[in-house]
């Protein structure tokens, strides 16, 4: 059985922001899964990983590794192991709340803040159940939006003490911001570093949908859309998620579905937008072929056309 999870892990970034989130999900039932996992990003990659079966919060970048000392590492091991007990806790309540005594059921926790160039800081923390959203913080009006009948009491409670309010308004508007400053410090060279994506337009046969498909990117910031004859076409077009490659670069892909009638009769073209240099890539040439498996090395014609960034 699958679990749905609310979170996308991924969120693309305009140029000159860097942020900070933590991911944690805890689930109960029966489900090759651990019980509990947290996971660290900064400008969308993984530093940061725990989860119940290893009991330990483990470095996944080499910035990080080479950064802070077994102390970092023993003291979030702890706060980890609070967490899962807290989760379990939670699970349960809301097992409870929801009249469910059996099945998977997980319950979800997101939190973090973002710093731009020029100062300007957002910190967010919301939860979820069973992929759908609970409750979130409200950090300019220090209140909490239940978005279930399940969650006004959890509103209420939260609200009457304050304790949970001005906990996170103080960690999200400064340790948050703290600790992301000095995560860029120490990845500076990793966070700021600029890799153009390699794009490919894939299709299994002359009848399938057509994939553009864009890999080894960084940072994030990266949009995909499609034109029809040099308009924006928006009908048909399913974006996916943001994807993260081994090497801490990013994937994502983009599929339309259009008749080869269609096709062949109009332009199409599928335009990636780049926030590192302001600048479009187009691509127009299908690589067809009816293997299931479809190669990403199958590169395509490119054109790039730089032009000024228009602010709104």
């Amino acid at each position: 059985m699958s679990i749905g999870l609310k979170f996308s892990l991924f969120v693309s970034l305009s140029t000159g922001t860097h942020s900070l989130r933590y991911f944690y999900t805890g689930v109960s039932g029966d489900i090759d899964f651990p019980e509990f996992t947290a996971v660290g990003l900064v400008d969308d990659g993984q530093f940061y990983y725990f989860d119940s079966n290893t009991m330990k919060a483990e470095p996944k970048t080499e910035w990080i590794r080479q950064n802070v000392g077994e102390d970092y590492w023993n003291r979030n091991t702890q706060n980890c192991i609070g967490s899962h007990q807290t989760f379990k806790v939670g699970v349960q309540t809301l097992k409870e709340r929801f009249n469910q005594s059996a099945g998977v059921h997980s319950w979800q926790h997101m939190y973090g803040c973002e710093l731009d160039d020029d100062g300007t800081k957002r910190g967010y923390a919301q939860f979820g159940y069973d992929g759908e959203d609970f409750i979130s913080f409200d950090n300019s009006y220090l209140s909490w939006t239940a978005a279930s009948p399940q969650a006004v009491l959890t509103k209420h409670k939260w609200e009457a003490t304050g304790a949970q309010t001005n906990l996170y308004k103080a960690y999200l508007e400064n340790t948050c911001i703290e600790w992301l400053q000095k995560y860029v410090r120490y990845g500076k060279d990793t966070l700021e570093r600029k890799v153009s994506p390699q794009v490919s337009l894939l299709q299994k046969s002359s009848s399938s949908s057509v994939k553009c498909h864009a890999t080894g990117f960084f940072p994030s910031g990266v949009t995909i859309s499609w034109q029809k004859n040099g308009q924006e076409h928006h009908e048909d077009v399913d974006l996916g998620e943001l994807l993260p490659n081994e090497d801490g670069t990013f994937q994502r892909t983009s599929t339309i579905r259009v008749t080869p009638e269609e096709w062949n009769n109009n332009k199409f073209s599928c335009v990636l937008y780049l926030v590192t240099c302001h600048c479009q890539i187009h691509s127009t040439f299908i690589k067809t072929t009816n293997l299931l498996i479809i190669p990403q090395t199958f590169l395509l014609t490119l054109f790039i056309s730089c032009f000024s960034l228009v602010t709104k």
